[in-house]
């Protein structure tokens, strides 16, 4: 890196870490790119494209464009097709990459999960475990569920799902974070006995009102972790930077 050149990192994100990453990379070159799934997101500080990049001949293109020196994946932890773009990307132009993910969660004492591979697994195991659920899968898992006719659901995202969707189905719209408090509210006025949500960790009201209230969870596993070096918070990310970057 020439004297006086700031590194260019590229930060896949769309995520809490990778706003917090751009912040915290003062006197550097920083380009954030977010998918575009939402038509408000949270833009972090610094240079944000939004879009895709044509998969993973189109996001090497750009590295190689955009001269970038060092790619951080901060994607959500289910975001499987862009990680392995990130990889094969920075195989095919030698560019330094991280993952930057969230620890996932670990069930605790009083803590009644049931972990499933995927979507279609939870669907299957309602109504089994419970009738009443409490979807907090995001707006794109919802489909999953549409054809679960016994069951009534309770479904968060930050914008209204595309069908198909289940039938019976009520919406809140709200981004995060959430509190204990909040979330034991709507499972108590809406008197749901069953959980789903995807390990992505982070803040777990939900999780720590489903204890609360006795109800099991349904918890969907995290696609399998890429071949790349990983961290789980920022300060570790930007540590790791550092070198390689420089």
């Amino acid at each position: 890196m020439p004297a006086g050149v700031a590194p260019r990192v590229l930060i896949l994100g769309g995520t809490t870490e990778g706003r917090l990453l751009a912040g915290a990379l003062d006197g550097w070159s920083v380009i954030s790119s977010l998918a575009g799934r939402t038509s408000r997101p949270l833009l972090p500080p610094g240079e944000v494209r939004v879009g895709g990049f044509g998969g993973a001949d189109g996001l090497a293109a750009y590295l190689r464009e955009r001269r970038v020196d060092a790619l951080v994946d901060a994607t959500h932890p289910f975001a499987a097709t862009m990680t392995a773009h990130a990889v094969a990307a920075a195989a095919a132009t030698g560019v330094p990459l991280l993952v930057l993910r969230r620890p996932g969660w670990v069930e605790g004492p009083g803590d009644d999960w049931r972990r499933v591979p995927d979507l279609g697994e939870a669907a299957a195991r309602l109504p089994r475990l419970g009738d009443r659920v409490f979807l907090t899968t995001g707006r794109q898992g919802i489909a999953a569920f549409a054809a679960v006719d016994d069951c009534w659901f309770l479904a968060r995202s930050v914008e209204p799902p595309a069908p198909p969707v289940p039938k019976r189905l009520r919406i809140v719209l709200d981004r995060g974070p959430f509190t204990v408090e909040g979330e034991l509210r709507l499972i108590r006025e809406h008197e749901v006995n069953v959980l789903v949500t995807k390990d992505s960790g982070g803040p777990a009201g939900k999780l720590v009102a489903a204890r609360a209230q006795g109800i099991p969870v349904l918890m969907i596993d995290r696609p399998p972790a890429p071949e790349a070096p990983t961290v789980g918070g920022v300060d570790q990310a930007v540590a790791w930077l550092k070198v390689a970057a420089r």
